[in-house]
């Protein structure tokens, strides 16, 4: 049986921890030099990862038909910032006591400590990451207003070609990249502190998980009239489904089944469960804000809202190619660590880490938040039947 990727890289994190402990430093700069290849190859890729995903997200968005496709990306959109925002101020008011000591490794300067390359092989990106996503959504939008099938059509194919190279390349080669990037810290004694550092991230990123699917249901519940902890009992195999599939697209059949018992519109169903499985997932928000803020933390950075809360923004409109990368929100997202948070390598390579490690339970989070954003778009639907009962009320 293949093993998934996230097998692979714990298996990944564990030799190169073995190795760092009792190779020579001669090995371990061979894969400090296939490491920086890699980076140098991920970052040329960066830019057409982000024009490749975000340009068709957004043009096949704005195809859609229908009035409440707005509000549903409309809702989403809010949900992710708004999940970001937690995880920001829950990382601002508790990592400092809860990484407490964490940020002395910025005094290190870990760059000095890890061994160095046997030699360098830039690879400069077409464009910088900033140019790619003010074109992504310059002909994203443009798409939408022109109706240009040509150049949507394009851009689905690029995407294509994009996916294939990650596929093919960046995931297959991911583990070994981080076994190699572990084997490199276990040499400079940094290895144990980080992982100290993972397993209280992963605590906090598991609790706002439910604290946001908790505020989800809740309101979902409060515009309905209904019991929201009943709301989420009926959705629990849909969260457990998307457990094991680490897959939202693979969790629709469960999710919709889930959806109707809630007595959801059958409309509203199969429009918004399809929809928000690739554009909803404020469980990846809550992830990747609270790894960018403690991989900030550990390395001296001040977590300041002028640079954290641009940073979500961006995020929630990045968010809406997520689901469609190989990989996840993770990689939609690296190139705002490095544009806007500052990441190198190292750090975007720890980012992946964790992020990958809980995967399975942003995921299900992603999922059972669905079912909440079906419930408030049925709301609304039941509500504008009501007040025009002749109106065509057809998504």
């Amino acid at each position: 049986m293949r093993l998934g990727l996230f097998p692979r890289i714990v298996i990944a994190i564990m030799l190169g921890i073995g190795a760092g402990l009792i190779m020579p430093d001669w090995f371990i700069r061979i894969f400090a030099t296939l490491n920086h290849v890699f980076g140098q190859f991920l970052s040329f890729l960066i830019p057409l990862i982000i024009l490749g995903f975000i340009v068709p997200g957004i043009g096949e968005l704005g195809r859609g038909a229908g009035k409440l496709l707005g509000l549903t990306a409309f809702i989403v959109y809010v949900s992710t910032v708004l999940s970001g925002m937690l995880a920001y101020g829950v990382a601002a008011s508790s990592f400092p006591w809860l990484l407490s000591g964490a940020s002395g490794l910025a005094a290190k300067n870990p760059e000095e400590m890890l061994l160095t390359t046997y030699f360098e092989l830039p690879m400069p990106p077409v464009f910088d990451i900033m140019t790619a996503l003010l074109l992504s959504f310059l002909i994203g939008v443009g798409i939408t207003f022109v109706k240009t099938n040509a150049l949507l059509t394009a851009s689905l194919e690029f995407k294509d070609i994009v996916a294939k190279a990650i596929q093919a390349i960046i995931i297959p080669l991911l583990p070994f990249h981080i076994a190699g990037l572990f084997m490199n810290m276990t040499q400079a004694g940094e290895v144990a502190f980080i992982l100290q550092v993972f397993v209280k991230v992963f605590a906090v990123i598991l609790v706002m998980h439910f604290v946001v699917i908790l505020c989800q249901y809740a309101i979902a519940g409060a515009v309905n009239k209904r019991n929201p902890l009943a709301m989420l009992r009926t959705m629990l195999p849909a969260y457990l489904t998307a457990l094991g599939t680490q897959s939202s697209a693979a969790t629709i059949p469960v999710t919709m089944q889930q959806v109707k018992k809630l007595g959801t519109d059958e409309e509203v169903t199969n429009f918004v469960v399809p929809l928000c499985a690739t554009i909803h997932i404020t469980g990846s928000a809550v992830t990747i804000t609270s790894v960018a803020s403690a991989i900030l933390y550990i390395h001296g950075v001040p977590l300041t809202v002028s640079t954290m809360v641009p940073f979500i923004f961006m995020l929630g409109i990045a968010m809406i190619a997520a689901p469609s990368v190989p990989g996840g929100g993770v990689m939609a997202a690296i190139g705002l660590f490095q544009s806007m948070l500052g990441f190198d390598e190292a750090m975007v390579s720890l980012a992946i880490a964790l992020y990958i490690a809980q995967d399975s339970f942003g995921t299900a989070a992603n999922v059972t938040g669905d079912g909440a954003i079906a419930q408030i778009i049925h709301a609304v639907k039941k509500k504008r039947g009501r007040q025009e009962p002749s109106a065509n009320t057809s998504l």
